[in-house]
């Protein structure tokens, strides 16, 4: 039974629709990844997920059952706008928050401090929020919404704010979760992240699903536009194969732009009369390129 199921959800305020009869479903142990630019539907998406709002058609099951009060306790959220009270102690709030999801205050307390250790904090246990980095007030944002071991995570923007440190550091969290069997529907304008983390995604363009599935496949539905070439002397003549679109001459190595795939054995063969090859490369289009392909080169979040 999947924890989390989407079933032609629809949301309409007025005349206008903000999701339109989006379908997903979120497995055990699965982080699903929600992309979209800004006003495409995620928010609203995950709000009804929630239950904060609820659907104006279509269905949303945990665990096989409708929504219901008491489902909320196995869940934890991350939102992208930062919800602590900056002058209330960490403690104060994070173990309040932990006993609204149903935890004894001295389990909260004991989590909470097994994460303060685990993100190197301890110091921060005592201080108001409003003392605290913005860094720091995301970590503490991130033990509230996972102290009580919930079952569904949903993750707004989950790394927005932090340094590259800090990202690792979070990412491996989540990715531990995953592997605990938590299920996490995540959603970021990070792409990169998305390709690390997610198995399935959905992009949402005007509040409607333009792409939808595992990675991968979707990956293999696009064409390789891109091979990397560098070598240990100068290559010349690339740009009269048939194919080729574009050298870039970068400082450490060649971006060559194709138009067909097979453009890229030419590229090498020429290459190698030239050179000693150092690095080849035929690039599959990253899922950043696939969703300014997807959504019409719009920007996102």
């Amino acid at each position: 039974m999947e924890p989390l199921k989407l079933e032609q959800v629809v949301k309409q305020y007025g005349e206008k629709t903000a999701v339109n009869g989006i379908s997903l479903q979120v497995e055990k142990g699965e982080i699903y990844g929600l992309l979209g630019a800004n006003g495409a539907g995620k928010t609203t998406t995950m709000r009804m997920v929630l239950g904060l709002i609820y659907p104006d058609g279509g269905k949303i099951s945990y665990f096989g059952k409708p929504y219901e009060k008491e489902i909320t306790r196995r869940f934890g959220y991350l939102p992208e706008e930062r919800g602590l009270y900056p002058k209330v102690k960490v403690a104060d709030q994070v173990i309040y928050l932990a006993q609204l999801k149903g935890m004894s205050k001295s389990d909260a307390d004991r989590q909470l401090k097994y994460w303060l250790d685990r993100f190197d904090v301890p110091e921060n246990y005592n201080r108001k929020v409003e003392e605290l980095s913005k860094g720091n007030q995301q970590k503490i944002q991130f033990i509230a919404a996972i102290i009580h071991k919930p079952d569904i995570i949903i993750m707004d923007e989950a790394f927005s704010g932090l340094d590259p440190v800090n990202v690792e550091l979070l990412k491996s969290t989540v990715k531990e979760l995953r592997d605990q069997g938590t299920s996490i529907l995540f959603s970021t304008h990070r792409m990169e992240h998305v390709e690390e983390l997610c198995r399935n995604i959905t992009i949402l363009h005007r509040s409607n699903t333009v792409l939808q599935g595992n990675v991968k496949e979707i990956k293999k539905r696009f064409p390789k536009e891109k091979v990397i070439l560098a070598a240990d002397k100068e290559i010349k003549g690339l740009e009269s194969i048939p194919g080729v679109q574009q050298v870039i001459r970068n400082e450490n190595y060649l971006e060559v732009k194709i138009t067909e795939e097979r453009a890229a054995d030419q590229i090498l063969r020429t290459a190698m009369e030239q050179a000693a090859i150092q690095r080849f490369e035929v690039k599959e289009p990253t899922l950043n390129e696939i969703f300014i392909k997807t959504v019409g080169g719009e920007g996102h979040e």
